[in-house]
């Protein structure tokens, strides 16, 4: 009886760690084969979190950009210093693209949304928020902040990089007289207006030499408005318009087709040089409004005579505050692509300086100064709206004494200086000198 009993027992535990031995045998096989990928039910993962509904969402694999701009696999989601690549990422159920998920990245948590059958993958890509050209330009530099705009700089600011937020993150913009922006691309001068908050790099056009003024800054001369008619409404404000309609899109202005022109030329048929650039940053025409000269913008005028003052007006003239953020992301964000942010209208990811961009840089409205980078000695267009007075429509300008200036109509025939939006992981050489410019590789 006790020798039975005992075999029993000893086949008891035979089974036992036999089931123990195939259980971790397969729990290897899992990780081995399935190592870039982790199970929802380990979500959160360490830092990061997702949010996503647990019977729809099987596997989820997290790729993070690296300095060399490849991607590296992860198993956890960023929750710094990186911002969601919604152009690569995405979902698929049995490998095909599922373009009803929306994948959105905020304060560090990724939300999956919209899944809606069992079997769903998603693909995260995180791109560096301060990728590659962005560490090249930033090398060496002392970061600072900027707390007063109501005078010009003036002053000679090389070593120094200044930092103030965005809609994406942080931007590090050059301001003051600095000689170390200067950026040479696509057989033309550049100087580096900031790195915006995505990482991607603003720049604005010089011509193809180092001259810091006259005409051979500019790709030429236009008009804001189509022609010397189109003055007497609201809509000619915009960089796009629609007669009768704050926000329109319809009709491009003069100075879009003279941008686009300059583009379609000496840039669209070079895939090295358009491979470059970045199609989902975009260029702030601020349209919001008020009747109020000295109040701040509360969607009130804006279209046909009605008298109107929009946003810029108000934060450059009255408060001398300018910002980076686009008020109406939705409408006056000028995008090709936007990844659902920007009213994705544009035909090349090309536009002007805005009137805050000039603010931060050093210019202050109705104060000369010819000390600064963006100072050229002649009068050029920026893409900010001003005012309309009842009879003529005005949008700022950097006016040759290098102030920022509004007494002009938009049929007023000034410079175009074109900007780009260099791509995150260009490779940069150089050191940002007029001798030794950064280059894009």
């Amino acid at each position: 009886m006790e020798i039975e009993t005992l075999k029993k027992n000893h086949l008891t535990r035979n089974i036992i760690i036999g089931v123990i031995v195939i259980a971790l045998i397969t729990t290897l096989i899992l990780n081995f084969t399935r190592a870039k990928y982790r199970v929802t039910e380990s979500f959160p993962l360490i830092n990061g979190t997702i949010t996503y509904i647990p019977y729809d969402l099987n596997i989820v694999a997290i790729y993070q950009q690296n300095e060399a701009g490849g991607y590296d696999e992860v198993d956890t989601v960023p929750t710094s210093d990186y911002v969601l690549n919604t152009s690569e990422s995405y979902c698929a159920i049995d490998d095909v693209k599922d373009e009803g998920i929306t994948i959105e990245y905020v304060d560090g948590k990724t939300n999956i949304l919209g899944t809606s059958q069992k079997g769903t993958k998603c693909y995260l890509y995180f791109d560096l928020t301060c990728g590659a050209a962005c560490q090249s330009i930033l090398a060496d530099k002392t970061i600072q902040e900027r707390t007063s705009f109501s005078s010009v700089l003036t002053s000679n600011t090389n070593g120094t990089i200044y930092q103030a937020p965005d809609g994406e993150g942080t931007s590090y913009y050059f301001a003051g007289a600095n000689t170390e922006n200067w950026l040479q691309f696509a057989g033309f001068y550049w100087r580096i207006i900031r790195i915006n908050g995505d990482g991607t790099i603003r720049i604005i056009y010089n011509g193809t030499g180092t001259s810091t003024t006259g005409s051979s800054t500019q790709t030429g001369t236009s008009t804001f408005s189509i022609n010397s008619s189109t003055y007497n409404n609201n809509a000619y404000v915009g960089y796009m318009y629609t007669l009768n309609q704050v926000h329109g899109l319809g009709t491009n202005s003069g100075i879009k087709s003279a941008v686009d022109t300059w583009y379609q030329n000496n840039i669209a048929n070079n895939t090295d040089y358009t491979s470059k650039i970045s199609t989902t940053t975009g260029f702030c025409g601020d349209r919001t409004s008020t009747t109020s000269s000295t109040g701040a913008p509360n969607d009130t005028g804006g279209t046909g005579t009605t008298v109107t003052y929009y946003g810029a007006r108000y934060r450059l003239n009255t408060n001398k505050t300018p910002t980076y953020d686009c008020p109406d992301p939705d409408n006056d964000l000028y995008t090709v692509d936007g990844a659902g942010v920007g009213n994705e209208a544009l035909t090349y990811p090309v536009g002007l300086i805005t009137a805050d961009e000039v603010a931060y840089a050093g210019g202050v409205y109705g104060t000369g100064n010819s000390s600064y980078y963006l100072y050229t000695n002649s009068i050029y267009w920026t893409m900010s709206p001003s005012y309309f007075n009842g009879s003529n429509a005005r949008v700022f300008i950097v006016y040759s004494f290098g102030d920022l200036d509004n007494y002009n109509r938009v049929d007023s025939t000034f410079g175009v200086r074109p900007v780009l939006n260099l791509k995150a992981d260009v490779q940069l050489t150089g050191s940002g000198s007029a001798s030794d410019p950064f280059t894009v590789v």
